[in-house]
């Protein structure tokens, strides 16, 4: 990007907000501290319920067999296609209302306290009566599908909302960084979520629902206390479901914003890759590698460190070289994580893979964030990435219903079938990788006026 480009988007922030400030500055700044403090609690429910203890409480509930291992991953893998499905509906939405009314923390705070209550009621399930059945399953188990279905909608709804509040935090040199910090202090979180594991009983994995929805409320509150928004004067009244002519409009100008658009595609298959592999990875670890709880969750301790780390070194070498080159290596280092991890035969490769994919995990946030804000006009940054979001909830239906259409349909062959499915994740990012390489290097289109 020229020079003068960098200055139109410059003079486009506030005054305040184009100075440099040192690195501990920018970091200790309240407005910044307080916003990374929400990735560090939204991640205790993204590790501890959707990564950890849900897929663990599936496969004790389900799995009782290699076979019967493959219908628990179908299970799992169904329940985050629906949510997703969900998502797919609702989330073009949410940047358009972002863009026409700039509120961005009301709705943040809506669906942070929905998914919250979600959470806290799989608790409620989990510790009811076990002796009803319902299609040969406790009810209980049902219900706390249902509603994990429900809090990862609430969850992923609310990061639209708070991924487009990076923009007013700092300027274009500064983003990278603040991006890399929020997903450092996210990680972070993950290590404090699993200090819940201690209070889990043996086979009660339930019981990690309700403590991580109440650490989850805790460390959001200080995003809706220190971090203020400016809000963008409302254009016209109008229905919140009236955004979906927006977003054809918008979709209607795809020759106006091709680079945009040409990494949605890549996106759409390097988050695929992404969100199913945090869904099954437990349940993959224990089947191929006999993992036990106690280990699974020192291994994604392990690859938690590594996302720290990942997410830092990227944020670095994102500003140094460029947010697509910095994709670029992100999808190499994914496509290595995931080959390791399809012909896994021991519990050492998925150290080593568990490793990759969390620095690559770590630095994916970073980068394609970073990149959303680059390629977007200032004017449409909220629209956009509720379009970005639209592609990674679109990918996040089909990543985990092939996975586990894979795992059911196969699932008298056993451990092959895991191993496939995980070989489909690896042709998802080898995809991505492709179209990551036609993104052209252009401005942004300039605001219409």
């Amino acid at each position: 990007m020229g020079e003068s480009a960098v200055k139109k988007i410059e003079d486009a922030l506030p005054l305040h907000e184009t100075k440099r400030r040192p690195g501990w500055k920018l970091y200790v700044s309240l407005p910044v501290l307080s916003w990374a403090l929400y990735d560090f609690a939204n991640t205790i429910f993204s590790s501890n319920v959707n990564t950890i203890f849900f897929p663990l409480y599936v496969s004790e509930t389900v799995g009782k067999s290699e076979s019967l291992n493959q219908i628990a991953s179908t299970f799992i893998s169904y329940a985050n296609a629906l949510a997703s499905f969900f998502l797919v509906l609702f989330s073009p939405l949410y940047g358009t209302w972002i863009d026409r009314t700039g509120r961005r923390k009301k709705w943040l705070g809506i669906f942070t306290v929905l998914a919250v209550v979600a959470t806290l009621l799989m608790g409620v399930a989990g510790y009811s009566n076990h002796g009803n059945f319902i299609f040969g399953l406790p009810v209980s188990f049902v219900i706390t599908v249902l509603l994990f279905v429900a809090a990862k909608f609430f969850y992923h709804s609310s990061l639209v909302f708070y991924d487009s509040m990076i923009s007013s935090l700092g300027n274009k040199q500064e983003i990278p960084l603040i991006s890399g910090f929020g997903v450092a202090v996210g990680y972070v979180g993950t290590l404090v979520g699993l200090a819940v594991y201690p209070f889990v009983g043996e086979n009660d994995y339930y019981r990690a629902f309700i403590p991580s929805a109440l650490l989850f409320l805790l460390f959001s509150l200080p995003l809706f206390f220190f971090v203020k928004e400016e809000a963008a004067a409302l254009k016209r009244k109008t229905g919140f479901f009236a955004g979906y002519r927006d977003i054809y409009a918008t979709l209607k100008e795809m020759k106006k914003y091709q680079s945009i658009f040409t990494f949605m595609i890549a996106y759409f298959f390097l988050n695929d890759a992404v969100a199913t592999t945090i869904a099954i990875m437990s349940v993959y670890a224990k089947a191929i590698a006999g993992f036990t709880a106690g280990e699974f969750i020192l291994l994604y301790l392990v690859s938690t460190v590594s996302s720290i780390i990942g997410s830092f070194l990227f944020g670095y070498i994102t500003r140094n070289k460029g947010a697509k080159k910095a994709v670029l290596y992100v999808g190499i280092m994914m496509c290595i994580a995931l080959a390791i991890g399809a012909l896994a035969y021991s519990k050492l490769s998925l150290w080593i893979a568990g490793s990759l994919f969390g620095v690559s995990l770590g630095a994916m946030w970073v980068t394609s964030r970073t990149y959303i804000v680059e390629l977007s006009p200032k004017d449409k940054q909220g629209q956009f990435f509720g379009l970005f979001a639209f592609s990674g909830k679109v990918s996040a239906i089909v990543g985990p219903a092939v996975y586990g259409s894979i795992t059911l349909l196969l699932h008298s062959y056993g451990n092959i079938a895991n191993r496939l499915a995980m070989g489909s994740l690896l042709l998802m990012v080898l995809l991505g990788i492709f179209f990551l390489r036609k993104v052209k290097p252009q401005a942004p289109a300039e605001p219409e006026s």
